[in-house]
């Protein structure tokens, strides 16, 4: 394998915009956290049997990030949900 392929593999599928520091371990520490954040969402992808890319799981953790659910609740698609128009209380007026 070339010093070419790691790289073009780095750039298409870790997708570093910039880097934050200049140095060569602020660099070399970015790498290193982007390629465990990847394999984390693939392992998360492989054990959950998943049909989603990683970029779309990414997507999902990023917009529930403050919220307390589990990822198996984030995850599996949504059981029962009531109707909204159903769940909501309504006032009895006499």
């Amino acid at each position: 394998m070339s010093a070419v392929q790691p790289f073009k593999w780095i750039n298409q599928n870790l997708r570093i915009k910039s880097f934050l520091g200049t140095s060569r371990n602020a660099v070399l520490t970015q790498i290193w956290i982007t390629m465990c954040v990847h394999l984390t969402l693939a392992s998360l992808k492989f054990l959950n049997r998943l049909k989603w890319r990683l970029s779309e799981i990414l997507r999902l953790l990023q917009l529930n990030f403050f919220e307390r659910r589990t990822l198996n609740d984030l995850l599996q698609p949504e059981r029962d949900s009531p109707n909204r128009e159903t769940a909501q209380l309504q006032l009895a007026l006499p």
